[in-house]
């Protein structure tokens, strides 16, 4: 794929973002965070498309607020948009990331490559040495 417009992808939470804890949130999926910012930087719309409501929709927001993603909507085509029983839940979006896609999600440094057909520039962030970790 190679994408030269900006893109509307929307992407899932648990077992996409992050790992599957629902209703709990698990940790983040390698590389997760730095993508869907790379994703924003290249000036790609990013929607959070997910199960979650109420509570643990906010807490699932706040994480990723947390985690430098302030998404263009959640759960909706755009921001402003208002939901009744006269529409459809089916948001549009040019590609959707969920981890329950036929042969399930990739990782992703290869979800940014096949948007862009770049290799990602996405460093490891460094775990830090436990007491433990000294006698190595």
């Amino acid at each position: 794929m190679n994408f030269h417009d900006k893109l509307i992808i929307a992407i899932d939470f648990d077992g996409t973002i992050v790992e599957e804890r629902y209703p709990g949130i698990g940790k983040p999926r390698l590389f997760a965070f730095e993508t869907l910012r790379k994703l924003q930087e290249d000036g790609h719309r990013l929607i959070l498309w997910t199960f979650r409501s109420g509570k643990t929709l906010t807490e699932a927001v706040d994480f990723c607020k947390k985690n430098g993603i302030n998404f263009y909507a959640v759960n909706k085509s755009y921001a402003e948009e208002d939901l009744d029983d006269t529409k459809s839940r089916k948001i549009y979006a040019d590609l959707f990331i969920d981890d329950r896609n036929i042969g399930g999600v990739l990782g992703w440094g290869e979800i940014y490559q096949m948007i862009t057909n770049e290799i990602p520039n996405m460093k490891v962030q460094k775990k830090k040495k436990g007491f433990f970790g000294l006698f190595k």
